[in-house]
């Protein structure tokens, strides 16, 4: 028997929005491809918005140039919501130099796309003590400021394995002691599930505090056995998709769902047809969960 709370809660429900997450397809996923035929598949399919790698924008803008590669997404009616890749920018490391070199060529070359936000993996494995953290904290002062005048937001992916910032309330902890406008943390499905974050700690998110996420499923087999790339399309797997993604919309997250996989007979496949099974199968999950736009 319905309760009178539930009757009366009925009205407001039937008008909150529902539909408020769209998919996206990440480069990743059609590595093999290169940028105009994973993008070409992509729009062949229905999937209009594609998250880029800076290193495949790079090869076909020094081939055709950059006119080009933003004619491939206005001809095809693509948006490019996002740029990814973008590594070892915080924890403190030998490389850290060259990375923040590296980030002052890949900034001005993703805003020229219109991408207007990249995706920064920490996947450090050395081990690190408390004081790295405050460098980590500078190091990510001077990120943000390499990326502001172009617009861009450095996204914190934490991963799995990662030493330095490997779990959900860290990388919350972690941007919001760096306190930079144009540092923000993001969300991986893979990386949350599989690792060591647990279910509860997305109560910890504030609202509107996460900038953008990746969609992927964990396998079917033992955790154990997990790796990088062991990622499946949203619904092949085990993971409460749909649970997380009514927590992310509950959070205040209405921004794309960028689906990365790394298994090669994906990568190596025909574009239309793996972004086609994607669609088919991760738009399912969004419907379940009601947050499909």
């Amino acid at each position: 028997m319905l309760t009178r709370r539930a009757v009366l809660a009925i009205p407001a429900a039937l008008a909150a929005p529902s539909t408020n997450m769209t998919l996206c397809l990440h480069q990743t996923t059609l590595a093999a491809a290169g940028y105009r035929r994973s993008i070409e598949g992509a729009a062949k399919a229905g999937i209009k918005l594609v998250e880029v790698i800076p290193a495949q924008v790079r090869e076909f803008v020094d081939q055709e140039g950059m006119p080009a590669a933003r004619r491939v997404l206005s001809d095809l009616g693509m948006k490019v919501v996002s740029g990814s890749g973008a590594r070892g920018l915080f924890e403190p490391h030998p490389g850290q130099a060259k990375a923040l070199e590296d980030l002052k060529v890949t900034a001005p070359m993703m805003a020229e796309l219109g991408v207007d936000r990249l995706v920064c993996p920490c996947g450090a494995t050395d081990q690190f003590k408390a004081d790295d953290y405050k460098r980590g904290i500078d190091n990510a002062h001077t990120v943000g400021d390499i990326v502001k005048p172009y617009g861009i937001v450095a996204m914190l992916e934490f991963m799995r394995l990662s030493t330095f910032i490997g779990t959900l309330p860290t990388a919350l902890q972690f941007t919001r002691d760096a306190a930079h406008p144009n540092v923000k943390p993001m969300f991986d499905c893979y990386h949350f599930w599989s690792g060591l974050s647990k279910f509860e700690d997305l109560a910890l998110i504030a609202s509107g505090e996460i900038h953008h996420a990746h969609f992927q499923d964990v396998p079917r087999f033992q955790r154990e056995l997990y790796t990088n790339g062991t990622r499946e399309i949203p619904g092949d797997g085990v993971s409460p998709l749909t649970v997380i993604l009514q927590a992310l919309q509950r959070k205040g997250y209405h921004g794309p769902l960028s689906v990365e996989l790394f298994y090669p007979h994906i990568q190596q496949g025909d574009p239309y047809e793996v972004c086609a099974e994607i669609r088919r199968k991760a738009e399912a999950v969004m419907r379940q969960a009601k947050v499909l736009a």
